[in-house]
């Protein structure tokens, strides 16, 4: 039940921006100065990572705010209010108006310029031509049958518990399992809890969160804990446990990653992961465009704010020299822990 708290946070985040948009329509001018003004005065007041991010809020008004005049066109405008999004280097943003949409440009190109993961490589030597698919996991025996492979590509997939009991039923015998999610790039966080299922789950701490609570840029409410939950899972996951990460491991797949803390089985290997541990709500600007940034933080259980990247516990970098003969060194790795 603990648990559902996260869910319900997100309810209420959806339902106050509908509510936004809801109370936008014909009440304030659709000008592009009063539309900017409005976008930059949404985020001063309810953008939850300033610190963090390194942005002075202010100079970028001052660098922006002069770029706007009453008779630019709505595409000028666009690139401007889009400009303003991208200095928070925040993957959660975007703004969609009739004719455009756009997310956070630097933030994309470090989440795929920067993958820890070459995919054709995975496919030809380590699932194989013979591998097997189950529900949303591709997965195979490697390292002589004795280590589990399972590469999951995206929590928008949903995670069925007939298919984990499969797997582990399927991979009863080996030493232990690896679970690939490297540009993973986040999706439904009920996904999260559905993976932990199979650990040792007895109502542990898994992280805090807040969320923004007034104009000042430190007004934040008071931690909330996320827990695991409970299950009747008598004969828990126990064995050795890798999840591959990288930089374009994000929101939902970040998440998970920070839960990994809560288990002694359980370790991170590859680069940092993408972050995005802020929850975003969206809003509707005076001339109907729809934007979106976080305004939620979440603290682990180190008391590390992640978001701008979770820490592997074994840092693994992409050897070119060995993926051009085909191997991993990634998996590799996490291989070698799980014999030990």
């Amino acid at each position: 039940m603990k648990y559902k708290k996260h869910i319900l946070l997100c309810l209420v985040l959806f339902v106050l921006a509908s509510c936004e948009r809801a109370f936008i329509d014909g009440n304030a001018a659709d000008d592009p100065i009063n539309v900017f003004d409005y976008l930059w005065n949404k985020v001063d007041q309810q953008y939850s990572f300033f610190d963090l991010k390194g942005v002075d809020w202010d100079s970028v008004y001052e660098v922006y705010r002069p770029k706007v005049y009453d008779e630019m066109d709505d595409d000028s405008l666009f690139k401007v209010c889009v400009a303003i999004l991208n200095t928070l280097n925040d993957g959660h943003t975007y703004l969609i108006s009739d004719i455009d949409e756009a997310h956070n440009d630097s933030v994309f190109y470090r989440m795929y310029a920067e993958r820890d993961i070459d995919e054709d490589v995975v496919k030809m030597n380590y699932l194989t031509v013979n591998h097997h698919t189950t529900g949303s996991f591709l997965h195979n025996a490697i390292r002589g049958g004795k280590v589990a492979y399972i590469r999951y590509s995206s929590f928008m997939d949903d995670v069925a518990m007939r298919d984990l009991d499969h797997l582990l039923d399927f991979y009863g015998n080996c030493e232990g399992l690896i679970l690939d999610l490297r540009q993973n790039g986040g999706g439904n966080i009920d996904n999260i809890r559905r993976l932990l299922s199979i650990l040792d789950n007895h109502g542990q701490k898994l992280y805090q969160t807040q969320i923004k609570s007034g104009p000042e840029h430190d007004a934040f409410t008071e931690l909330s804990t996320v827990y695991a939950t409970e299950t009747n899972n008598t004969d828990p996951y126990t064995k050795p446990v890798a999840v591959l990460i990288d930089r374009g491991t994000y929101s939902a797949a970040s998440f998970f990653s920070i839960c990994t803390m809560a288990y002694d089985n359980v370790k991170l290997f590859g680069d940092y992961s993408g972050g995005g541990l802020g929850l975003p709500n969206a809003g509707a600007l005076p001339n109907a465009w729809i934007y979106r940034f976080s305004i939620t933080r979440t603290i682990a259980l180190d008391g590390g704010n992640y978001e701008n990247g979770v820490p592997p516990d074994v840092r693994v970098i992409l050897d070119p020299a060995m993926t051009a003969q085909g191997i991993d060194n990634v998996i590799e790795t996490a291989a070698d822990w799980i014999l030990e």
